[in-house]
């Protein structure tokens, strides 16, 4: 199931669809990197290519987990 949230990146609101695993996942990475949801997203936002948001969260998820979890 897709959970839908509100969240700030680079100081404008926007909305993000997740897999609750992946919101999860984000959570847990932000708790990691002693950051806010907010400025984990905007540091994704800031350095993603093409994609859309919620597919750029999802493919620096999936790269941190292979980095940072082997």
């Amino acid at each position: 199931m897709l959970k839908k949230s509100v969240v700030i990146a680079n100081r404008h609101q926007t909305s993000i669809s997740l897999e609750e695993e992946f919101y999860v996942e984000l959570q847990q990475i932000a708790k990691e990197q002693q950051l806010s949801i907010n400025e984990l997203i905007t540091r994704i936002d800031s350095e993603r290519q093409k994609n859309n948001l919620s597919s750029a969260i999802r493919i620096y998820i999936l790269n941190y987990l292979k980095q940072n979890r082997a």
